[in-house]
C-alpha cells in the first residue's frame, strides 16, 4: 500500500500551497494507508452565474481525488450564499436573494461537469442541514469558538482595528462553513489559499463534534488575465469576474471574448503559471515546450484549455480562426537557427518622452544593429518594413514584456532575436 500512497501524494501535492502541503502531507497519508475511499469535499458560494479558469484550479484537484478512487462532494453553498464570505473584502458584502442564489447553482452544476466526471460526483446544497438548524443549535455552534479566534483572521481584524463595521452574521461564517464539515463528515477539504482560516475553523469544530478533523489542502490562487511581470515576480489580482481579468468556461471557444484568444493574449510569464495550475500535460511534453519558442506553447496551452471545454474539433477550428485574424505561422519561417539571443538592459530602451511606458523603437533597431541611426530606424518603421513577434510596428508607443524572448524581423532578410532584462 505504501508505493501507492506515495503515488497518490505525488500527484495530489501538486500545486498545493508548499506550508500547507509540508503540515498536511502526513496527515493525508495516514488517511490514504487506510485504504479506503475518502470523502473530499470543497464549496462553491453560487455568486456569481460562471465559473472561471480561477475556480477550475480546485476542480482540477478533485478531478485528480476521482480519478484515484475517492468520493466527491461538490457542495453548493446555496444557504452560506445567502450570508457572504466577507474573504479579502474591506467591508460587509451583500448577501444574495434566494432567486439568485437558485439561478446561479444551476449554472453552476452544468458547468462542473465539463471536467467531474457526473456519475462519481455527488453534489450537496448546504441549505440542507443549514436551513434545518434550530435557533439553539446554532447557539450552541457558536459557542464552540471565540471571538479572539475569529478576529485572527486578517480581513476580520484589520476592519476591527480600523473601525470598520462587522456584522455580527459575518462570524457566523465560517463556523457554518464548518459545520458544512461536520454534516459530510469529510476526510479532506479543498480551497483556494484565501479560504485558509475557514477551512483550519472545520478543524477545530470537527474536533468539537468528536470527529476526525479533516485535511485541508489549498492550492496556489490564478492570476487574472491582465496580470503583469515586475522584475522577476509577476504581479496582479487573482482572476475574478468583478475585475473583469477572467476566462469563463463558457466562453466561446473562438472570436474575441473567446477562450482561445484570450488566452494567446496573456503575457508569456503568466501563460508558464498558467500551464503549472491548469495544464494536464504529461511532464515530458511540458519540457519540450519550455525549452520551445514560448508562442508555440502558448498555442499549445490555448488548445488544450479550449479542447478541454468545448471539444477537439471547436479547439482547432479557434486555432484556426485566431490565426487567420493574427496570422503568425510565418514568425518563425526563414529565421537562421543558430540565431542568438541578445540581452539588452530593458532601462536603457524605455522611451522617456511617451506618456505610458513604451520602447524607443530607434533605440532599439540600432541597439540590435538594424539600423545605423535613429533616422535610418524611423524611415524603416514609416516604410512598413520592421516586425516584432510578427506584427508589423509603427511610431506609435508600445511596450514589450521583459524577461521573455522577442523576435525583430527588418525586411525579408534580416532577423534580431532579444530579451529585455
Amino acid at each position: 500500500m505504501s508505493a501507492e500512497t506515495d503515488r497518490q501524494l505525488e500527484l495530489l501535492g501538486r500545486g498545493v500551497t508548499p506550508q500547507v502541503w509540508a503540515d498536511m502531507k502526513g496527515p493525508l497519508r495516514e488517511k490514504l494507508e487506510r485504504g479506503r475511499p475518502l470523502r473530499v469535499k470543497v464549496g462553491f458560494d453560487p455568486t456569481a452565474p460562471d465559473l472561471h479558469l480561477g475556480h477550475t484550479v480546485l476542480i482540477n484537484k478533485m478531478r485528480q481525488f476521482q480519478e484515484l478512487g475517492h468520493h466527491l462532494v461538490f457542495l453548493i453553498g446555496d444557504f452560506t450564499g445567502r450570508i457572504g464570505d466577507p474573504t479579502g473584502k474591506s467591508q460587509t458584502r451583500p448577501p444574495l436573494t434566494q432567486e439568485d442564489v437558485a439561478r446561479n447553482a444551476e449554472t453552476y452544476k452544468t458547468q462542473v461537469f465539463k471536467i467531474l466526471d457526473p456519475a462519481r460526483t455527488e453534489i450537496a446544497f448546504n441549505s440542507t442541514w443549514l436551513g434545518a438548524l434550530s435557533a439553539e443549535e446554532v447557539v450552541r455552534l457558536a459557542a464552540r469558538y471565540t471571538v479572539a479566534r475569529l478576529l485572527e483572521r486578517n480581513d476580520f481584524r484589520a476592519r476591527y482595528q480600523s473601525g470598520r463595521a462587522i456584522a455580527v452574521h459575518e462570524f457566523l461564517y465560517p463556523l457554518l462553513q464548518a459545520y458544512d464539515s461536520v454534516a459530510l463528515k469529510a476526510d479532506v477539504e479543498l480551497g483556494g489559499h484565501d479560504q485558509l482560516f475557514n477551512l483550519m475553523v472545520g478543524r477545530d469544530v470537527m474536533k468539537e463534534y468528536g470527529l476526525e478533523p479533516q485535511v485541508i489542502l489549498t492550492t496556489e490562487l490564478l492570476f487574472g488575465t491582465d496580470a503583469h511581470l515586475e522584475g522577476e515576480t509577476l504581479h496582479g489580482e487573482k482572476m475574478s469576474k468583478s475585475l473583469g481579468n477572467y476566462i469563463g468556461v463558457d466562453d466561446p471557444p473562438a472570436g474575441e471574448h473567446g477562450i482561445y484568444g484570450k488566452l494567446m493574449s496573456v503575457c508569456d510569464p503568466l501563460m508558464w503559471h498558467y500551464f503549472e495550475l491548469l495544464s494536464a500535460l504529461p511532464p515530458e511534453r511540458y519540457a519540450e515546450l519550455r525549452a520551445g519558442h514560448p508562442k508555440v506553447a502558448k498555442q499549445a496551452l490555448a488548445l488544450e484549455l479550449t479542447a478541454r471545454y468545448h471539444g477537439e474539433e471547436a479547439a482547432r477550428a479557434a486555432a484556426a480562426e485566431f490565426e487567420r485574424v493574427h496570422p503568425s505561422a510565418g514568425i518563425e519561417r526563414g529565421v537562421p537557427e543558430d540565431l542568438e539571443t541578445q540581452e539588452l538592459d530593458a532601462a536603457a530602451m524605455k522611451d522617456e518622452r511617451a506618456s505610458v511606458p513604451a520602447i524607443h523603437l530607434p533605440r532599439l533597431l540600432c541597439s540590435l544593429g538594424l539600423a545605423k541611426s535613429n533616422s535610418d530606424a524611423r524611415r524603416l518603421v514609416q516604410q512598413g518594413g520592421v516586425q516584432i513577434d510578427g506584427a508589423t510596428v509603427s511610431l506609435d508607443p508600445f511596450a514589450l514584456a521583459a524577461g521573455e524572448p522577442h523576435l525583430v524581423r527588418v525586411g525579408k532578410r534580416h532577423f534580431r532575436r532579444f530579451v529585455l532584462r
